[in-house]
C-alpha cells in the first residue's frame, strides 16, 4: 500500500509541473537579457577623439583579489601617442579563467577606463582563450574617434580630458549598459588577433538564419 501511495505523490509532482509556465530559454538563439548592472566581460574605454583612457596605473591589478589582471605601463611621445597624459597600458591582459567578477578593479580605476560590460559568453575550449588581451578588450572606435596613436584632439594637457569628461564622457558613458551584450560585441580588426568566441558567434549567426528558414 506505501508504495502505490509513494507512486502517487511521484506521479502528483510530475502532474503538477505540466500546468505551469515553461521556462526554459531558447539558448543560444535567443540569449536571455541580463540585467542593467550585470558584472560581465570588461571593456577598455576611450575618449571621444579615441585615445585610451587607460594611464597604465596598475591599480586594477593591485585591487584585483584573484591576481586576474596583467598590466605594463609605457612611456607615451609626442610622436606614439596613446593616451592623455605620460603613461599608457603597453600591455593589459584578463585572465577569464581566475576572474571572479567581483568589480573591485573597476572600482579602484582612476579614470573610469575599466568598466564591465553585460556579455557573459566566455566560456571556452581552451584555457589559453581566456586570457584577453588589451586588443580583445579595447571598446571599438566610435564615429569620430581615431586610431591611436595620434596627438590629443581634445585639450593640449590631460586635464582638459578628464574635465571634460563630464559632459563628453566617450565610449564610457553607460558602458554597463552598452548593447555590448552577448554575440553583439563589435571587437576592432587587429592583424593576427582572433577575438575569442568569434567562431562561436558566427556558427550561432548561420544557426539562426537556418532556424528562420
Amino acid at each position: 500500500m506505501g508504495a502505490i501511495t509513494g507512486t502517487f505523490k511521484g506521479f502528483g509532482v510530475t502532474f503538477s509541473h505540466m500546468f505551469r509556465k515553461v521556462v526554459t530559454t531558447d539558448y543560444p538563439f535567443k540569449p536571455p537579457v541580463s540585467a542593467p548592472r550585470y558584472h560581465g566581460r570588461h571593456i577598455l574605454n576611450r575618449h571621444p577623439d579615441g585615445l585610451e583612457k587607460c594611464i597604465g596605473c596598475e591599480l586594477c591589478a593591485w585591487a584585483c583579489p584573484a591576481d586576474a589582471i596583467y598590466v605594463e605601463g609605457g612611456d607615451n611621445t609626442e610622436e606614439q601617442r596613446f593616451s592623455p597624459g605620460e603613461r599608457y597600458a603597453s600591455v593589459y591582459q584578463i585572465n577569464y579563467a581566475r576572474c571572479i567578477f567581483c568589480g573591485l578593479c573597476i572600482e579602484a580605476c582612476p579614470t573610469r577606463s575599466l568598466t564591465m560590460s553585460n556579455e557573459y559568453e566566455l566560456a571556452r575550449d581552451n584555457r589559453q582563450d581566456l586570457i584577453f588581451t588589451k586588443e580583445q578588450l579595447l571598446a571599438p572606435l566610435l564615429p569620430g574617434m581615431e586610431q591611436p596613436p595620434h596627438p590629443m584632439r581634445l585639450g593640449d594637457s590631460e586635464k582638459d580630458y578628464y574635465v571634460g569628461g563630464l559632459t563628453n564622457p566617450g565610449t564610457s558613458a553607460g558602458a554597463e549598459r552598452s548593447p555590448m551584450g552577448p554575440g553583439r560585441y563589435q571587437v576592432e580588426e587587429h592583424p593576427g588577433v582572433t577575438f575569442p568566441g568569434a567562431e562561436q558567434a558566427a556558427q550561432r549567426a548561420e544557426a539562426g538564419k537556418g532556424a528562420g528558414a
